[in-house]
């Protein structure tokens, strides 16, 4: 019996990188995981198959964060064939290199509507049956880029800072239904948002991270795998940083 047996998760942008990781995780401590993508069927084929060969109960849905229509009829479907969906990992992210003197308005939009308002759209869309349930679990995926000043994308960092006060206000919001909302802030990870770095600002940070290297996107996996289980039952509202120490 793994620590999330006959639980129901939903990770968003699950097909591919730290999502791909994390609905293994998931999946390996026995929940039935299901997960939603906008682009790369291959991906996503391979990730379903990947949970299924595994012995996992395992839904893929391409809609994105952003079709409040798409992402309601998934959670419907997933309490016909799953049960309530009680673990939410907000896992889709967007990044991209550019200086804010050259950015459009447009690129400033993208990024905090994926990574922001897909966050509170996929929230919404499974907080009633939470609350009907009286449990759940919600894990915001951060990023270092968004508690400390460092040389990241301004549109990025402020969508991951957003995403704090998200978790902060919405774990006082509903801590009284006994769900508890977290945050995971990864620093540069082998897979990911992380292939946007230019290569000499990697190099500046693996020189200031105490560890030397990046970490990988199944230590972080398996960490979120632990905070949205029952062994972490009073965190709640919490930031927790995992960056090998920067």
């Amino acid at each position: 019996m793994g620590n999330l047996e006959g639980r129901v998760a939903l990770v968003t942008g699950g097909s591919r990188g730290l999502g791909r990781a994390i609905c293994r995780a998931l999946a390996r401590e026995g929940a039935k995981v299901a997960f939603n993508y906008s682009s790369g069927e291959e991906d996503a084929q391979g990730t379903l198959a990947e949970l299924r060969e595994a012995g996992a109960q395992a839904w893929a849905f391409r809609t994105s964060v952003l079709d409040k229509a798409g992402l309601w009829e998934m959670v419907a479907r997933l309490e016909r064939e799953a049960g309530v969906v009680d673990i939410l990992v907000n896992n889709a992210g967007l990044s991209q290199v550019v200086p804010l003197a050259l950015m459009e308005e447009e690129d400033w939009d993208r990024v905090m509507d994926v990574n922001v308002k897909g966050a509170f759209l996929a929230t919404q869309a499974v907080l009633r049956g939470m609350i009907r349930l009286e449990r759940g679990r919600i894990l915001n995926i951060g990023s270092l880029a968004g508690t400390k000043m460092l040389p990241a994308p301004v549109h990025y960092s402020a969508s991951k800072a957003a995403l704090q006060g998200f978790t902060q206000a919405l774990a006082k919001e509903i801590g009284r239904y006994r769900i508890t909302v977290n945050c995971l802030a990864p620093g540069v990870l082998d897979d990911g948002v992380s292939h946007n770095i230019p290569p000499h600002r990697l190099e500046e940070y693996l020189h200031h991270c105490a560890l030397g290297r990046p970490g990988t996107v199944d230590e972080v996996a398996k960490l979120a795998a632990f905070l949205v289980s029952d062994g972490n039952s009073y965190m709640n509202g919490a930031t927790v940083v995992v960056d090998g120490a920067v």
